[in-house]
């Protein structure tokens, strides 16, 4: 076991079942002192129970480690400020943050209520910030910081009736780069996981969207041969566990986990068509006749700041004998 967490406090939300209790457990069983945060709520965010974090709790201690339970809500400042307390207040320290509180809500996206966008936001995205920024700010104290933010595929690729929860898990992608960016000067690393497991949160899964034939046919003839036995929580912790250990030097990366494959998934930028020089707009026919181009995968770019993208379009430019 040469990847351990000895001497290191881990806050894990949502830790009192699936994924976060996988990480939690393992993480603790490689010395680990571990925030087991879990508000106890159903599938769908509903009701509120202290028995889930308690009882990783008490697995964890049954098994030599060290752990205490957080039953606060993600989805508030106060709630986010009383989980990090709860990590500090009992050994003085944080090092790792993983955000993996989550629910479902699922609808069409034109009949999405308030309540079923606000309450996946509150807890997936705000919950993020209420957590991630107390934690950032304890970590930047003690020169060193491990944040993993918990994205989805529903998110990067799309998921027929998640649009809400699309959006809030595509959101934690922009908010880790930035933490990456603004960590790298404070020792603070952050990147961002696509687990894929079926868990308890599936039961939520309303079938209706197979009403979207494009999304059925991709359901009906999705290729699931590599995936038996293995799209379960446990596939999922050992690169959660990678990304936030000490020997890990990886950041602002976005990365996949799904039936015991791991990968990295990028954002690119293609590089497409560059306007002929000078201050005078292309017209949109001149969008059309060079569409093609402009959607070609020959050449690409992965911008690692919004600046570093103007250095991408200087060099197509370059290349396409616009600009020397």
């Amino acid at each position: 076991m040469d990847i351990r967490f000895d001497d290191q406090v881990a806050i894990i939300t949502g830790a009192g079942n699936g994924l976060g209790r996988e990480y939690a457990i393992e993480m603790a069983r490689r010395g680990a002192r571990v925030v087991v945060n879990d508000l106890g709520s159903s599938g769908s965010g509903e009701g509120q129970s202290a028995s889930a974090a308690d009882r990783v709790v008490e697995e964890i201690r049954a098994l030599g480690g060290e752990a205490v339970a957080s039953h606060d809500s993600v989805a508030t400042r106060t709630g986010g400020q009383a989980i990090v307390e709860a990590a500090l207040d009992t050994w003085g320290r944080l090092d790792i943050c993983i955000n993996n509180a989550g629910f479902l809500r699922n609808d069409r996206f034109e009949d999405l209520t308030d309540e079923q966008i606000d309450g996946i936001l509150n807890v997936h995205l705000k919950g993020a910030f209420y957590v991630g920024q107390p934690a950032y700010r304890a970590m930047r104290r003690g020169g060193y910081g491990r944040m993993l933010f918990t994205s989805s595929a529903s998110g990067l690729f799309g998921h027929a009736w998640q649009a809400n929860y699309a959006a809030a898990k595509s959101g934690l992608v922009g908010l880790s780069n930035v933490v990456a960016l603004e960590g790298s000067a404070y020792g603070i690393q952050s990147n961002v996981l696509l687990p894929t497991a079926d868990s308890r949160l599936s039961a939520e899964m309303d079938p209706g969207f197979m009403e979207i034939p494009a999304f059925a046919a991709a359901v009906q003839n999705a290729d699931f041969s590599a995936s038996g036995g293995r799209v379960v929580p446990s596939f999922n912790m050992p690169l959660a566990l990678y990304l936030v250990s000490r020997g890990c030097a990886a950041t602002h990366g976005i990365y996949s986990s799904n039936s015991g494959r791991y990968a990295r998934v990028r954002i690119c930028a293609l590089e497409g068509w560059v306007a002929p020089a000078g201050a005078i707009p292309p017209a949109v026919e001149d969008i059309e006749a060079h569409f093609e181009q402009i959607e070609q995968m020959d050449n690409w770019f992965e911008p690692m700041s919004v600046y570093e993208e103007f250095g991408a379009v200087a060099h197509a430019a370059r290349l396409q004998g616009v600009y020397r």
